[in-house]
This record gives C-alpha cells, structure tokens and sequence, in this order.
C-alpha cells in the first residue's frame, strides 16, 4: 500500500516529530507511508468571513495539486462521520483488496479546509467532535494507520 498523509504547514513541536516519526518507522513493515507538509498561508486575528475564504482557497489549491487524479482520498474533518479504528483497518483493507493501493489522507490547517478539498474526498472521517491543532492530529491519524495495520494482520496491538 502506498499512503500519502498531506497536511497544511509544518510540524514544530518537538514531541509531535518523534512520535510522528516513531510510527512511521513502525508502519514501514506494512506500508509505503509519506508526509507531504504544504505551506499554510499566513492568518490574523478576527479575520473577516471573505479573508478566511481566501485563505482556505490558497491551501486548498495546494493540497488538490498534490493529489493524482488516481488517488483515493479520505479527508479528516469534525463533521466527517465518526469511525472506529476497525472501520480504518476495513476501509484501508478493502481498498487493497479492490486495487485501490494509493491511498492519500488529507488535514487542513489552523482554518480548516475549503469545500473543494471535502468534495475531493472518497470517504470524509472524523476522529471525534473535539477540536484537535492539526499538528496534533497529525500523529493521532499516524498511530491510526499503524493501528489499523496490525488489525488487519491480526497483529497485538492494546485496545
């Protein structure tokens, strides 16, 4: 399986970078998995309706011109249906099964992600109703992946 995690801007917490990095390494017995960091756009405080437009249009430009049009792509966002770690694992096995093996997880930035991103979308998941920072949902989906791998090798992995 070939696994592209796209995220808007760059990790800078140090403890977000290992962890991150530690389940990357893991999932390499499992799957080719890389991380493409585009750059988020500047934002401000009490940013009019039109400034936020704008500026989740520019990431949203990034992020589509990064994802081939052969490509299944699940998106994360809060409104996204709700799923358990078993409906990863199921979803990333089916689409093995079927001949989909490139597979692209998409997390917006600080705003969250125009519509033209959620449209894109083959699945829109949500790991939760809270509000994570994206940088930190970036290591949850990281874990996530590697979890639903060791599920659908039958793998230990704790509950």
């Amino acid at each position: 399986m070939n696994i592209e995690i796209i995220g808007v801007g760059k990790i800078k917490e140090k403890y977000l970078k290992q962890g991150i990095d530690e389940y990357l390494k893991r999932l390499q017995a499992y799957a080719n998995v890389s991380i493409i960091e585009v750059p988020d756009e500047p934002t401000g405080d009490n940013m009019s309706e039109t400034e936020v437009a704008m500026v989740l249009d520019k990431e949203a430009e990034k992020i589509l011109s990064r994802i081939d049009s052969q490509r299944k792509v699940i998106v994360l966002a809060i409104e996204g249906k709700l799923i358990t770690s078993e409906d990863l694992a199921k979803q990333l096995d089916d689409y093995a099964t079927y001949g989909n093996s490139k597979v692209t997880f998409v997390i917006g930035g600080s705003l969250g992600l125009a519509q033209s991103v959620k449209d894109r979308a083959d699945w829109l998941i949500s790991f939760g109703r809270i509000t994570m920072p994206h940088q930190l949902i970036r290591m949850v989906l990281t874990e996530q992946v590697y979890r639903a791998y060791r599920i659908i090798n039958n793998h230990a992995y704790h509950k």
